[in-house]
């Protein structure tokens, strides 16, 4: 069959999609090189230079690091992730022979002395466990198994995680590299979301990075860090916060307010619901509005339920940013199907879930990037 026609116009649409699927195909290769700067320490390195750095200086910086007969190969690993964003060229002077490297505002978030690094988060969810199961992602659809993972480990993502140091480990400090950018925004732009309030619980807190951040910035909200005992077992009460452990699925202690940042997002409607209801209940043990005095009026405060969470994007086809920004929306959709089982939801997906948990109004603010809050009330 002859593919081609005489125009020339059908040969240019096959060789495009040819590439549209090279691309795709060796995706994996950009996200694997990124992580492979970073266990070379490449972005620190550059930093450290104070201003741009050619290959033969990066390549004596990071010498005690390197093999000297790969050492040559850095200039390509170096272009692939130029192409990518992650770093710039800047020409140095005329008569130089090199050019400089230097940093990019995403590159800047890879740097380990930066409290909004992503670091943690790029590790834990490169690591050789995390990426297994996608190999079995075609023969999870094909038979009973909870999820992929399941197939490539034999436990549940959170069976292994308790009984795996190493991966808790790495879960927990990804999960609090991004409470920290989740904080710094959240608290800036969302203060009236907190304020009033005389308690907070921070549902999967973790070991309380946005817990703290929130205690800090409201010194007379108390605000408690719940999660699994095992989690919250070493982490030491301060202040106006505190650590409880216990399970979601069974109880939740009383408070004005419940946090829930990326929790839901983990697990199916199912298992929303029985967490959206003990979070209700722990919201409704009470009056649903909580009396304070501010200086000499009396302010009512209602109470409520906190999601940050992704609201899935409407793809209008005409915005390049949104249209990237739903690809990633959408890539976490997958991984929390193949890793968990959980799923990012539209607006609606979420109206019917809450409404299912017995809430009855609620109101989404597109803050935080990929991620809004939802303030949700009974």
């Amino acid at each position: 069959m002859n593919v081609i026609d005489d125009s020339g116009e059908h040969a240019n649409e096959l060789l495009e999609a040819h590439a549209h699927v090279w691309n795709h195909m060796f995706g994996f290769i950009k996200s694997m090189s990124l992580k492979c700067a970073v266990e070379l320490a490449i972005p620190d390195i550059i930093q450290n230079h104070g201003k741009p750095m050619t290959v033969t200086e990066l390549l004596v910086a990071a010498l005690p690091t390197l093999n000297p007969t790969k050492a040559c190969n850095i200039y390509r690993l170096m272009r692939i992730l130029v192409h990518s964003g992650f770093f710039a060229q800047k020409k140095l002077s005329n008569d130089a022979q090199e050019d400089g490297y230097v940093l990019t505002s995403a590159s800047r978030l890879l740097l380990n002395d930066n409290p909004l690094s992503v670091t943690p988060l790029l590790k834990a969810m490169l690591d050789p466990v995390l990426t297994k199961p996608w190999d079995f992602l075609g023969i999870w659809f094909q038979n009973n198994d909870y999820t992929p993972f399941d197939i490539a480990h034999g436990k549940t993502f959170w069976e292994y995680a308790s009984h795996d140091p190493k991966l808790g480990n790495s879960f927990n400090e990804a999960m609090a590299s991004d409470a920290r950018l989740v904080s710094s925004v959240l608290i800036d732009k969302c203060k009236g979301s907190f304020e009033g309030l005389n308690s907070l619980v921070d549902v999967g807190g973790g070991t309380g990075t946005l817990g703290k951040a929130i205690a800090d910035a409201f010194p007379n909200l108390e605000c408690t860090v719940f999660d699994l005992p095992h989690v919250v077992a070493d982490q030491q009460d301060s202040g106006n916060l505190k650590y409880v452990g216990g399970d979601m699925f069974e109880d939740v202690p009383v408070a004005d307010a419940v946090l829930l940042k990326w929790i839901l997002h983990d697990w199916n409607d199912d298992e929303c619901l029985k967490i959206l209801k003990r979070c209700k209940e722990a919201i409704t043990n009470q009056d649903n509005f909580t009396s304070i005095t501010n200086q000499d009026r009396q302010v009512m405060i209602k109470k409520k339920v906190i999601i940050i969470d992704m609201v899935l994007m409407e793809d209008n086809g005409v915005n390049d940013e949104i249209r990237k920004s739903i690809e990633t929306q959408l890539l976490f959709d997958m991984l929390m199907m193949t890793l968990l089982t959980g799923r990012e939801r539209q607006e609606e997906e979420w109206s019917k879930l809450l409404s299912a948990a017995g809430f009855n109004d609620y109101k989404i603010t597109p803050i935080l990037g990929l991620r809004s809050l939802i303030e949700v009330y009974p």
